[in-house]
């Protein structure tokens, strides 16, 4: 279900030391998919991945080894291959129509539930 591949997505960020603002806003790159149709069961945790990815990339200073260690941990966890999760990372963007930078209010609920929870 959605809410256990997103519960994947926080250990796995966590993991990671990635910060709640970066699994905050991949949580809403991944319902935007889900509301477009997107996801289907065989790349529902290549979406999830590509999510977490990308929310990595653009709100953490991330240097080369540690974004090499995100892929290690994504394919480790959602047991896909790399190669499918980078070209996962663009069907992501195309769909977000390369909107990355959301607005502080799609981003805040979940922000709050997540700084609450730990």
């Amino acid at each position: 279900s959605s809410s256990s591949l997103k519960r994947e997505m926080r250990n796995l960020s966590e993991e990671c030391s990635l910060e709640p603002v970066t699994v905050s806003m991949a949580y809403v790159y991944f319902e935007k998919l889900v509301l477009q149709g997107k996801l289907n069961k065989q790349n529902r945790k290549l979406c999830a991945g590509a999510c977490v990815l990308l929310a990595a990339k653009i709100s953490s200073d991330l240097r080369k080894h540690e974004v090499k260690h995100l892929i290690d941990k994504l394919e480790e966890r959602f047991r896909f291959n790399r190669r499918d999760l980078i070209g996962f990372e663009f069907t992501v963007l195309v769909a977000l129509e390369l909107a990355l930078y959301l607005p502080e209010n799609q981003v805040l609920p979940h922000y709050r539930r997540l700084t609450q929870q730990s």
